[in-house]
């Protein structure tokens, strides 16, 4: 489920397979699923599709039982769920236009809160932090297992936690060029971002699956003599 969510929410490199009058040089994702924008749906779908599927992966990491043990793989779980949520809600309340591109759209907006003007922005920015809490927390998980002699998510430790470094310089890009005067390509460096949390999450979902099969592989394979006996060597009967 964590594979398919990494794929959906990469739905809007389907951007370059049709003519848009939008820039992805300077464009931000979320002016592809605006309110009556070509090929919204399409969008919508997508990003509906990797919130249910966050949200049933963290909810089947969780219960019956756990697969990982620590503080920072349940972090990492639970605010999957939280991401899931906030991307189903992201998809489901757009911005209304775009501004310089629909007529009468304001560049700016008012009010006492500006960053909250459109809920929009929030719950923008509760998935985005959320996937990177994520991202930390599970490749910190993966180095500690390390050290301690653990396989938790191997394949984080390296490959994921490199994605996340680009992931990180990309945001840093983004964030520092917002507050400058001049082009600094915002849509290059948040297609760049939301790409690496793409493959992220579906090396984690890769990595979640290894384990859960290597356990199993594991199990069946023990030597009888090498299990637990009771003490009374009753071999449990």
């Amino acid at each position: 489920m964590i594979v398919v969510s990494g794929l959906c929410y990469s739905s809007w490199v389907m951007e370059f397979g049709w003519a848009d009058s939008l820039d992805p040089m300077r464009s931000f994702l979320s002016e592809l699923d605006a309110a009556n924008r070509p090929h919204r749906d399409i969008y919508v779908v997508g990003d509906v599709t990797t919130g249910i599927c966050a949200l049933v992966a963290a909810l089947l990491l969780l219960v019956p039982h756990r697969t990982f043990r620590g503080r920072t793989a349940t972090t990492a779980v639970l605010a999957l769920a939280v991401f899931g949520a906030a991307t189903i809600a992201d998809a489901l309340l757009p911005i209304e236009c775009i501004p310089g591109v629909d007529a009468g759209c304001p560049r700016e907006p008012s009010g006492l809160l500006p960053q909250l003007h459109h809920i929009h922005a929030l719950t923008s920015t509760v998935a985005v932090f959320a996937i990177f809490t994520v991202m930390v927390a599970a490749g910190v998980s993966a180095l500690l297992s390390t050290s301690s002699g653990g396989t938790v998510w191997p394949v984080l430790r390296r490959i994921g936690n490199t994605v996340l470094v680009v992931v990180a310089l990309a945001t840093v890009w983004m964030l520092v060029a917002d507050n400058l005067s001049g082009d600094f390509r915002l849509g290059l460096a948040q297609r760049i971002q939301v790409g690496g949390m793409s493959v992220w999450l579906m090396l984690w979902g890769w990595a979640v699956l290894s384990s859960r099969d290597g356990g199993r592989s594991t199990d069946r394979h023990t030597p009888i003599a090498h299990r637990a006996v009771p003490a009374d060597g009753s071999g449990g009967r």
